[in-house]
């Protein structure tokens, strides 16, 4: 269970690295074209506050092969930006994921469209 220092802190990076995408200031040509569509979804931050990690979708789940890499490439940018505008002892250590949540809720709305369906 995460604590409550932890989910504040998360929630401030994923502002951040929100703000960050949405600025755009990317030497890759992934990040250049589809910063823009990516969502970052929740941001996981270690007890000692010394790694997060960022749960990313884009926008209708394409070219996620391409943007992972290139967001993980990127993270040093993103650390930055953290550390100029956070107030925290240290800057975490990013990575980025891919979030599946928003596949999850869809195959179980699904499940329960065909149970309603059936009766």
């Amino acid at each position: 269970m995460a604590s409550q220092r932890q989910l504040r802190v998360g929630e401030q990076l994923r502002h951040m690295i929100a703000e960050t995408l949405q600025r755009g200031d990317f030497h890759d040509e992934i990040l250049i074209d589809q910063a823009p569509g990516i969502t970052v979804s929740e941001v996981r931050v270690s007890p000692d506050l010394k790694n997060a990690t960022a749960y990313v979708v884009a926008l209708g789940g394409r070219a996620m092969d391409e943007i992972l890499p290139a967001l993980n490439e990127a993270a040093p940018l993103f650390q930055k930006e953290i550390n100029r505008n956070a107030r925290l002892k240290f800057t975490p250590r990013l990575a980025f994921k891919a979030d599946h949540s928003f596949d999850e809720a869809q195959k179980i709305e699904n499940i329960l469209k065909n149970i309603h369906g059936q009766t």
